[in-house]
């Protein structure tokens, strides 16, 4: 493929500590056809492999007839009030080509499909749109990623549907960070991430402000583009979602109480029904075998909405449990200031949210 001075998008890929999955995500972006574009990763201090392996694509490209499109940067040093991702994303939009018509920021465990990077620009060209936002296709693997994935996925899918996401007249934003693409004009026009600079969930406070901007933005499953795999452990899995879950729910207390209680009532008519059987009082048996099966689809119904296969939705019923408890830790440490990620600590400084008594959140600004 060529590459001329004036690509088309800029590819910002923010890395901190990703030796697991740089390696495909880049592989799977320098080989995109159709359309002239720029990969910039932006290593954010890492301690690992990370930096290496974005070095070897760039050394790669430079010897493919000259066409340079990966450049490697180091992230700044972190400022007051900045999340280390902000940080990272705003270095690598400051050092995009000054003519890319778009910014398409994707994490570093994502793997595009071919063609998927013209696809989107196409798309958000025919739509009119200032921002277009994939969530992509979910890799499971273990256990728990199968039995809490989905659960987490169906939520999302309920609070931000893409129909209400997508309509101008519509409050309701939201955007998905491991494929968010805008154009240039909308992000200088709303200050990039300045405005957003401590805040966690950078992705969704990104949307609300195009979107209040007037401008549009179109939101929706990808998994024809990209697909990732967010975790690989329970110990990631657990930090990752306690950095986040607090923030996607306007109550979530309210929430994580409601799931538990539907967790514990399935898990109990079906014991309740069980054991009727095995003391043969059929009639108790059937209302507690009935009311459990209705409340399972009602489970089924909101979760065969978060695009996995039928064997991790099965697995997700008891994921319900894991979810309340994911989401009480993170309103705890969010109350604490205490929400860890990739071995920093976000404190008072770094925080856009204050978490109220009831479990509600009240978003600030950020000085």
């Amino acid at each position: 493929m060529e590459f001329d001075r004036h690509p088309v998008v800029s590819v910002i890929v923010p890395a901190r500590n990703e030796e697991a999955c740089l390696a495909r995500c880049l592989k799977s972006l320098v080989a995109q056809a159709g359309i002239n574009f720029e990969v910039i990763v932006v290593d954010d201090a890492s301690t690992d492999r990370t930096a290496e392996i974005a070095k070897s694509f760039v050394l790669e490209k430079a010897a493919d007839d000259g066409a340079r499109c990966v450049t490697l940067i180091s992230a700044p040093p972190l400022p007051a009030n900045w999340t280390g991702k902000n940080n990272a994303m705003a270095a690598g939009a400051k050092t995009a080509h000054p003519k890319a018509k778009w910014l398409l920021f994707t994490d570093a465990d994502t793997v595009h499909k071919p063609g998927s990077l013209a696809r989107a620009v196409v798309e958000a060209e025919q739509h009119g749109v200032a921002l277009l936002s994939y969530s992509p296709e979910q890799e499971v693997h273990t256990f728990w990623e199968r039995a809490v994935m989905p659960v987490i996925f169906a939520e999302l899918a309920a609070t931000y549907p893409p129909k209400k996401v997508n309509d101008p007249s519509s409050p309701i934003a939201a955007a998905n960070g491991q494929y968010l693409m805008i154009s240039r004009e909308a992000y200088d026009a709303i200050g990039g991430h300045t405005g957003i600079a401590g805040d966690l969930l950078e992705d969704v406070a990104l949307a609300r402000l195009v979107k209040s901007s007037g401008r549009k933005i179109f939101f929706r499953y990808g998994g024809d583009a990209v697909r990732t795999r967010m975790y690989r452990s329970w110990p990631q899995m657990k930090e990752g979602w306690t950095k986040n879950l607090a923030l996607l729910f306007a109550r979530p207390q309210a929430l994580a109480f409601l799931r538990g209680i539907e967790f514990a009532l399935i898990w109990i008519n079906l014991t309740a029904a069980a054991i009727f059987l095995l003391h043969d009082r059929q009639e108790l048996a059937i209302v507690t075998g009935s009311l459990a099966c209705v409340l399972i689809a009602s489970f089924w119904l909101r979760v065969h909405r978060a695009h996995f296969s039928l064997a991790s939705n099965l697995l997700s019923i008891g994921g319900l449990g894991v979810f309340s408890y994911l989401l009480l830790r993170s309103i705890e440490l969010h109350r604490n200031r205490a929400v860890t990620w990739k071995g920093r600590i976000y404190g008072n400084d770094a925080a856009s949210a204050t978490m109220l008594n009831d479990g509600s959140l009240r978003h600030t600004s950020i000085e």
